[in-house]
Protein backbone atom coordinates (compact mmCIF):
# COMPACT_ATOMS: atom_id res chain seq x y z
CA UNK A 1 0.00 0.00 0.00
CA UNK A 2 1.38 3.30 -0.91
CA UNK A 3 1.46 4.96 2.32
CA UNK A 4 2.31 9.00 3.30
CA UNK A 5 5.20 7.65 4.98
CA UNK A 6 6.02 5.65 2.06
CA UNK A 7 5.49 9.13 -0.55
CA UNK A 8 7.46 11.16 1.54
CA UNK A 9 10.56 8.52 1.58
CA UNK A 10 10.42 7.99 -2.17
CA UNK A 11 10.36 11.82 -2.60
CA UNK A 12 13.92 12.38 -0.46
CA UNK A 13 15.09 9.94 -2.35
CA UNK A 14 14.16 10.95 -5.68
CA UNK A 15 17.21 11.54 -7.51
CA UNK A 16 18.10 15.56 -8.75
CA UNK A 17 18.67 14.67 -12.35
CA UNK A 18 15.15 14.72 -13.82
CA UNK A 19 13.42 12.88 -10.60
CA UNK A 20 13.18 16.29 -8.90
CA UNK A 21 9.94 17.19 -9.93
CA UNK A 22 8.64 13.50 -9.54
CA UNK A 23 9.86 13.95 -5.89
CA UNK A 24 8.21 17.14 -5.49
CA UNK A 25 4.84 15.77 -6.97
CA UNK A 26 5.03 12.84 -4.56
CA UNK A 27 5.12 15.09 -2.00
CA UNK A 28 2.75 17.42 -2.60
CA UNK A 29 0.29 14.28 -2.60
CA UNK A 30 1.24 13.10 0.47
CA UNK A 31 -0.23 16.24 2.03
CA UNK A 32 -3.55 15.40 0.21
CA UNK A 33 -6.15 14.64 2.70
CA UNK A 34 -7.65 11.65 3.69
CA UNK A 35 -11.36 11.70 3.67
CA UNK A 36 -13.75 9.77 5.49
CA UNK A 37 -15.96 8.32 3.32
CA UNK A 38 -18.05 4.95 4.23
CA UNK A 39 -18.89 4.14 8.35
CA UNK A 40 -20.40 0.67 8.46
CA UNK A 41 -21.39 -1.04 11.71
CA UNK A 42 -21.69 -4.23 13.14
CA UNK A 43 -23.72 -5.50 16.45
CA UNK A 44 -22.71 -8.43 18.53
CA UNK A 45 -23.75 -11.06 20.81
CA UNK A 46 -20.68 -12.84 22.96
CA UNK A 47 -22.33 -15.22 26.01
CA UNK A 48 -19.56 -16.37 28.55
CA UNK A 49 -19.21 -18.52 31.74
CA UNK A 50 -21.03 -16.58 34.40
CA UNK A 51 -19.21 -14.57 36.71
CA UNK A 52 -19.87 -11.80 39.30
CA UNK A 53 -17.70 -8.66 41.26
CA UNK A 54 -19.72 -7.16 44.66
CA UNK A 55 -22.46 -5.75 42.15
CA UNK A 56 -22.64 -6.58 38.95
CA UNK A 57 -23.60 -9.99 37.43
CA UNK A 58 -21.56 -11.09 34.09
CA UNK A 59 -21.66 -13.37 31.35
CA UNK A 60 -25.11 -14.00 29.67
CA UNK A 61 -25.66 -10.87 28.29
CA UNK A 62 -22.35 -9.39 27.02
CA UNK A 63 -22.23 -8.05 23.29
CA UNK A 64 -20.34 -4.71 21.79
CA UNK A 65 -20.52 -2.87 18.50
CA UNK A 66 -17.89 -2.99 15.61
CA UNK A 67 -16.90 0.20 13.54
CA UNK A 68 -15.31 0.27 10.34
CA UNK A 69 -14.29 3.74 9.46
CA UNK A 70 -13.75 3.78 5.28
CA UNK A 71 -11.69 6.78 3.38
CA UNK A 72 -10.48 7.68 0.14
CA UNK A 73 -7.34 6.23 0.45
CA UNK A 74 -8.10 2.71 0.52
CA UNK A 75 -7.45 3.13 4.75
CA UNK A 76 -10.17 1.41 6.90
CA UNK A 77 -10.15 2.29 10.46
CA UNK A 78 -11.49 -0.27 13.35
CA UNK A 79 -12.92 0.48 16.38
CA UNK A 80 -14.82 -1.96 19.09
CA UNK A 81 -16.93 -1.14 22.03
CA UNK A 82 -17.95 -3.99 24.41
CA UNK A 83 -20.44 -4.23 27.34
CA UNK A 84 -20.11 -7.00 29.67
CA UNK A 85 -23.65 -7.09 30.55
CA UNK A 86 -27.29 -4.56 29.75
CA UNK A 87 -28.38 -6.45 26.68
CA UNK A 88 -29.58 -3.45 24.97
CA UNK A 89 -26.44 -1.40 25.81
CA UNK A 90 -24.66 -2.14 22.22
CA UNK A 91 -27.40 -1.42 20.14
CA UNK A 92 -28.17 2.22 21.85
CA UNK A 93 -24.56 2.60 21.17
CA UNK A 94 -25.07 1.31 17.31
CA UNK A 95 -28.08 3.75 17.48
CA UNK A 96 -26.17 6.45 18.25
CA UNK A 97 -23.26 5.85 16.02
CA UNK A 98 -25.45 5.46 12.87
CA UNK A 99 -27.84 8.44 13.31
CA UNK A 100 -25.90 10.82 14.94
CA UNK A 101 -22.22 10.94 14.56
CA UNK A 102 -22.31 9.32 11.11
CA UNK A 103 -23.93 12.36 9.51
CA UNK A 104 -20.91 14.45 10.98
CA UNK A 105 -17.83 12.44 10.75
CA UNK A 106 -18.68 11.93 6.77
CA UNK A 107 -16.21 14.05 4.76
CA UNK A 108 -14.30 14.78 7.81
CA UNK A 109 -10.10 14.41 7.45
CA UNK A 110 -9.20 11.81 10.16
CA UNK A 111 -5.93 14.15 10.91
CA UNK A 112 -7.61 16.09 12.49
CA UNK A 113 -8.98 13.71 15.67
CA UNK A 114 -9.31 16.69 18.17
CA UNK A 115 -11.50 19.19 15.91
CA UNK A 116 -13.75 15.63 15.05
CA UNK A 117 -13.62 15.32 18.88
CA UNK A 118 -15.31 18.76 19.56
CA UNK A 119 -17.80 18.39 16.64
CA UNK A 120 -18.92 15.24 18.09
CA UNK A 121 -19.38 17.94 21.48
CA UNK A 122 -21.13 19.99 19.94
CA UNK A 123 -23.48 17.68 17.73
CA UNK A 124 -24.35 15.53 20.99
CA UNK A 125 -24.20 17.69 23.78
CA UNK A 126 -28.34 18.40 23.88
CA UNK A 127 -28.56 14.53 25.05
CA UNK A 128 -25.11 14.68 27.02
CA UNK A 129 -21.80 13.68 26.41
CA UNK A 130 -21.45 10.89 28.94
CA UNK A 131 -22.71 7.45 29.44
CA UNK A 132 -23.27 5.72 26.16
CA UNK A 133 -22.98 8.70 24.10
CA UNK A 134 -19.30 8.38 25.10
CA UNK A 135 -19.12 5.28 24.76
CA UNK A 136 -20.04 6.26 20.90
CA UNK A 137 -17.34 8.63 20.92
CA UNK A 138 -14.43 6.84 22.22
CA UNK A 139 -14.86 3.97 19.59
CA UNK A 140 -14.74 6.82 16.79
CA UNK A 141 -11.57 8.26 18.12
CA UNK A 142 -10.18 4.66 18.23
CA UNK A 143 -10.77 3.85 14.51
CA UNK A 144 -9.96 7.48 13.45
CA UNK A 145 -6.33 6.92 15.30
CA UNK A 146 -6.25 3.49 13.68
CA UNK A 147 -6.67 5.72 10.39
CA UNK A 148 -3.54 7.72 10.92
CA UNK A 149 -1.35 5.14 12.24
CA UNK A 150 -2.14 3.06 9.14
CA UNK A 151 -1.64 6.18 6.79
CA UNK A 152 1.88 6.74 8.75
CA UNK A 153 2.98 3.34 8.46
CA UNK A 154 3.66 3.42 12.30
CA UNK A 155 1.69 1.76 15.15
CA UNK A 156 -0.11 4.39 17.03
CA UNK A 157 2.08 4.58 20.38
CA UNK A 158 5.17 6.19 18.40
CA UNK A 159 2.76 8.67 16.65
CA UNK A 160 1.74 9.60 20.24
CA UNK A 161 5.09 9.65 21.36
CA UNK A 162 6.50 6.47 22.79
CA UNK A 163 7.85 6.62 25.93
CA UNK A 164 8.65 2.94 26.13
CA UNK A 165 8.36 -0.25 24.04
CA UNK A 166 6.82 -2.89 26.94
CA UNK A 167 4.47 -2.01 29.47
CA UNK A 168 3.73 -4.74 32.69
CA UNK A 169 0.11 -5.73 33.30
CA UNK A 170 -1.58 -7.43 35.69
CA UNK A 171 -4.16 -10.21 35.85
CA UNK A 172 -7.87 -9.82 36.57
CA UNK A 173 -8.54 -13.19 37.71
CA UNK A 174 -10.14 -12.89 41.00
CA UNK A 175 -14.10 -13.21 39.92
CA UNK A 176 -16.54 -14.14 42.38
CA UNK A 177 -17.83 -17.77 40.15
CA UNK A 178 -20.50 -20.03 40.82
CA UNK A 179 -19.97 -23.19 43.28
CA UNK A 180 -16.71 -22.08 44.39
CA UNK A 181 -16.94 -22.01 48.06
CA UNK A 182 -13.86 -23.88 48.88
CA UNK A 183 -11.65 -21.57 45.99
CA UNK A 184 -10.40 -24.42 43.81
CA UNK A 185 -11.51 -22.30 40.55
CA UNK A 186 -9.85 -19.12 42.44
CA UNK A 187 -6.48 -20.97 42.81
CA UNK A 188 -7.18 -22.49 39.30
CA UNK A 189 -7.09 -19.49 37.75
CA UNK A 190 -4.05 -17.92 39.79
CA UNK A 191 -1.81 -20.75 38.80
CA UNK A 192 -2.39 -20.06 35.23
CA UNK A 193 -2.32 -16.75 35.29
CA UNK A 194 1.85 -17.10 37.17
CA UNK A 195 2.38 -19.45 34.64
CA UNK A 196 1.18 -17.14 31.48
CA UNK A 197 4.06 -14.89 32.92
CA UNK A 198 2.21 -12.27 35.12
CA UNK A 199 3.66 -10.80 38.75
CA UNK A 200 0.34 -9.26 39.60
CA UNK A 201 -3.05 -9.95 39.96
CA UNK A 202 -6.33 -8.40 41.09
CA UNK A 203 -8.95 -9.72 43.62
CA UNK A 204 -12.57 -8.98 43.72
CA UNK A 205 -14.08 -7.77 47.18
CA UNK A 206 -17.06 -6.62 49.14
CA UNK A 207 -19.56 -9.37 47.65
CA UNK A 208 -20.06 -10.49 51.24
CA UNK A 209 -17.96 -9.25 54.80
CA UNK A 210 -14.82 -8.60 55.71
CA UNK A 211 -13.98 -12.19 57.06
CA UNK A 212 -14.68 -13.28 53.45
CA UNK A 213 -12.47 -10.92 51.73
CA UNK A 214 -9.68 -11.23 54.27
CA UNK A 215 -9.67 -15.11 53.05
CA UNK A 216 -10.24 -14.69 49.99
CA UNK A 217 -6.91 -12.08 49.85
CA UNK A 218 -4.79 -14.53 52.03
CA UNK A 219 -5.47 -17.53 49.72
CA UNK A 220 -3.92 -15.25 46.53
CA UNK A 221 -1.32 -14.39 48.48
CA UNK A 222 -0.76 -18.07 49.89
CA UNK A 223 -1.46 -19.30 46.38
CA UNK A 224 1.30 -16.72 44.59
CA UNK A 225 4.10 -17.03 46.61
CA UNK A 226 6.34 -13.87 47.39
CA UNK A 227 6.96 -11.45 44.81
CA UNK A 228 3.51 -11.03 43.82
CA UNK A 229 1.30 -8.15 44.10
CA UNK A 230 -2.34 -8.19 44.62
CA UNK A 231 -4.77 -5.48 44.17
CA UNK A 232 -8.63 -5.39 45.24
CA UNK A 233 -11.58 -4.41 43.75
CA UNK A 234 -14.79 -3.25 45.19
CA UNK A 235 -16.68 -2.14 42.85
CA UNK A 236 -18.35 0.38 44.24
CA UNK A 237 -19.69 -1.78 47.08
CA UNK A 238 -18.97 0.32 50.34
CA UNK A 239 -20.50 3.30 51.91
CA UNK A 240 -17.73 6.17 53.04
CA UNK A 241 -17.23 4.30 56.55
CA UNK A 242 -17.39 0.78 55.61
CA UNK A 243 -14.75 1.50 52.72
CA UNK A 244 -12.37 3.14 55.45
CA UNK A 245 -13.02 -0.27 58.13
CA UNK A 246 -12.28 -2.70 55.20
CA UNK A 247 -9.30 -0.49 53.74
CA UNK A 248 -7.63 -0.65 57.00
CA UNK A 249 -7.66 -4.46 57.07
CA UNK A 250 -6.84 -4.68 53.27
CA UNK A 251 -3.77 -2.43 54.54
CA UNK A 252 -2.49 -4.73 56.72
CA UNK A 253 -2.71 -7.94 54.49
CA UNK A 254 0.20 -6.12 51.97
CA UNK A 255 -2.38 -5.48 49.01
CA UNK A 256 -0.66 -2.72 46.42
CA UNK A 257 -3.73 -0.72 45.42
CA UNK A 258 -7.55 -0.37 46.17
CA UNK A 259 -10.08 0.36 43.85
CA UNK A 260 -12.84 1.92 43.55
CA UNK A 261 -14.56 1.48 47.05
CA UNK A 262 -17.02 3.99 46.77
CA UNK A 263 -19.49 5.60 44.26
CA UNK A 264 -17.52 7.06 41.47
CA UNK A 265 -19.35 10.45 41.75
CA UNK A 266 -18.32 11.00 45.55
CA UNK A 267 -15.04 12.86 45.12
CA UNK A 268 -15.08 14.09 48.39
CA UNK A 269 -15.16 10.68 49.83
CA UNK A 270 -12.33 9.22 47.86
CA UNK A 271 -9.88 12.39 49.25
CA UNK A 272 -10.89 11.33 52.61
CA UNK A 273 -9.87 7.81 52.18
CA UNK A 274 -6.59 8.64 49.98
CA UNK A 275 -5.67 10.81 53.13
CA UNK A 276 -6.62 8.07 55.60
CA UNK A 277 -4.94 5.40 53.99
CA UNK A 278 -1.19 4.44 53.20
CA UNK A 279 -2.16 2.16 50.43
CA UNK A 280 -2.56 3.67 46.86
CA UNK A 281 -6.69 4.70 46.12
CA UNK A 282 -7.15 3.42 42.23
CA UNK A 283 -10.72 4.92 40.31
CA UNK A 284 -11.66 6.37 37.63
CA UNK A 285 -13.07 3.71 35.52
CA UNK A 286 -16.39 5.05 35.03
CA UNK A 287 -15.39 8.81 34.86
CA UNK A 288 -16.64 9.90 31.32
CA UNK A 289 -13.88 13.12 30.34
CA UNK A 290 -10.92 14.85 31.45
CA UNK A 291 -13.07 17.43 33.14
CA UNK A 292 -14.32 14.32 35.43
CA UNK A 293 -10.60 13.34 35.98
CA UNK A 294 -9.75 16.94 37.08
CA UNK A 295 -12.11 17.38 39.64
CA UNK A 296 -10.57 13.70 41.31
CA UNK A 297 -7.87 15.17 41.14
CA UNK A 298 -8.19 18.54 42.55
CA UNK A 299 -9.95 16.77 45.62
CA UNK A 300 -6.83 14.94 45.87
CA UNK A 301 -9.40 11.61 45.76
CA UNK A 302 -6.62 8.88 43.65
CA UNK A 303 -3.52 7.52 43.57
CA UNK A 304 -3.60 6.03 40.34
CA UNK A 305 -6.09 6.77 38.06
CA UNK A 306 -7.73 4.27 35.87
CA UNK A 307 -9.21 5.16 31.88
CA UNK A 308 -11.42 3.08 30.17
CA UNK A 309 -11.14 2.81 26.69
CA UNK A 310 -15.20 2.89 26.27
CA UNK A 311 -16.07 5.66 28.40
CA UNK A 312 -12.64 8.01 28.65
CA UNK A 313 -12.97 9.34 25.15
CA UNK A 314 -10.75 7.50 23.15
CA UNK A 315 -6.40 7.98 22.72
CA UNK A 316 -7.32 11.64 22.21
CA UNK A 317 -8.65 12.46 25.51
CA UNK A 318 -6.68 9.87 27.09
CA UNK A 319 -3.30 11.88 26.59
CA UNK A 320 -5.20 14.86 27.93
CA UNK A 321 -6.32 12.73 31.35
CA UNK A 322 -2.70 11.24 31.04
CA UNK A 323 -0.58 15.11 31.34
CA UNK A 324 -3.14 16.19 34.05
CA UNK A 325 -2.94 13.49 36.10
CA UNK A 326 1.54 13.24 35.93
CA UNK A 327 1.29 16.61 36.88
CA UNK A 328 -0.52 16.08 39.77
CA UNK A 329 2.11 13.82 40.22
CA UNK A 330 -0.34 10.55 40.39
CA UNK A 331 -0.04 7.55 38.47
CA UNK A 332 -2.15 5.93 35.70
CA UNK A 333 -3.28 1.95 34.93
CA UNK A 334 -5.53 1.27 31.99
CA UNK A 335 -9.31 -0.38 32.79
CA UNK A 336 -9.10 -2.96 30.45
CA UNK A 337 -6.40 -4.62 28.37
CA UNK A 338 -5.57 -5.27 24.74
CA UNK A 339 -3.53 -3.61 21.72
CA UNK A 340 -5.72 -0.34 22.37
CA UNK A 341 -4.86 -0.21 25.83
CA UNK A 342 -1.51 -1.01 25.33
CA UNK A 343 -0.51 1.88 22.09
CA UNK A 344 -1.97 4.63 24.64
CA UNK A 345 -0.06 3.19 27.97
CA UNK A 346 3.22 3.24 25.84
CA UNK A 347 2.94 7.02 25.40
CA UNK A 348 2.33 7.89 28.74
CA UNK A 349 5.25 8.54 30.98
CA UNK A 350 3.37 8.09 34.40
CA UNK A 351 1.52 4.61 33.56
CA UNK A 352 2.32 1.97 35.70
CA UNK A 353 -0.25 -1.01 34.77
CA UNK A 354 -2.10 -2.35 31.81
CA UNK A 355 -5.26 -4.74 33.65
CA UNK A 356 -5.45 -7.66 31.08
CA UNK A 357 -6.77 -10.96 31.60
CA UNK A 358 -6.13 -13.80 28.73
CA UNK A 359 -3.28 -15.34 27.85
CA UNK A 360 -0.66 -13.52 25.54
CA UNK A 361 2.92 -13.13 25.03
CA UNK A 362 5.01 -11.69 28.34
CA UNK A 363 8.32 -11.14 29.21
CA UNK A 364 9.08 -10.70 32.91
CA UNK A 365 5.69 -9.68 34.03
CA UNK A 366 5.43 -7.58 31.01
CA UNK A 367 3.52 -7.33 27.47
CA UNK A 368 5.81 -6.11 24.36
CA UNK A 369 3.67 -2.74 22.10
CA UNK A 370 1.50 -3.94 19.18
CA UNK A 371 4.06 -3.90 15.97
CA UNK A 372 0.97 -3.44 13.65
CA UNK A 373 0.27 -0.29 11.76
CA UNK A 374 -2.59 1.21 13.76
CA UNK A 375 -4.40 0.81 16.73
CA UNK A 376 -4.40 -3.17 16.45
CA UNK A 377 -8.39 -2.68 17.14
CA UNK A 378 -9.51 -4.89 14.32
CA UNK A 379 -11.78 -7.46 15.73
CA UNK A 380 -10.84 -10.94 14.19
CA UNK A 381 -12.82 -11.75 11.40
CA UNK A 382 -14.11 -15.11 12.58
CA UNK A 383 -15.21 -13.22 15.90
CA UNK A 384 -17.06 -10.93 14.01
CA UNK A 385 -18.96 -14.08 12.18
CA UNK A 386 -19.16 -16.25 14.98
CA UNK A 387 -20.98 -13.41 17.50
CA UNK A 388 -22.51 -11.20 14.71
CA UNK A 389 -26.69 -10.74 15.42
Amino acid sequence: MLTRRNLLTMATAAPLSGGLSRGLAMAAEAKRQIKITGFETDLLRVPAEPYSDAIHDFGGDGGGVVLRLKTDAGITGWGYSSFGMIAGGPRVVETILEHEIKPVLMGQDPAFPKRIRNDLWRALEYQGVQGVTQFAMSVVDIAVWDILGKAAGLPVYKMLGAVRDRMPAYAMCGWYRENDKDHSQYKRTIDETLEIGYRAFKVKVGKFDLDDDVERIEVGFKTAGKGVRIMVDANQAYNRAEALRRGRAYQQLGCFWYEEPIVPYDHEGYAELAAALDMRIACGENEYNKHAFMDLLLKKGADVVQPDNRRAGGPTEWMEIAAISDAFGVELASHGGGPVNMNILCAIPNAIYMESGGKQKMVNGEVPAPDAPGMSSEPAADFIAKHKV
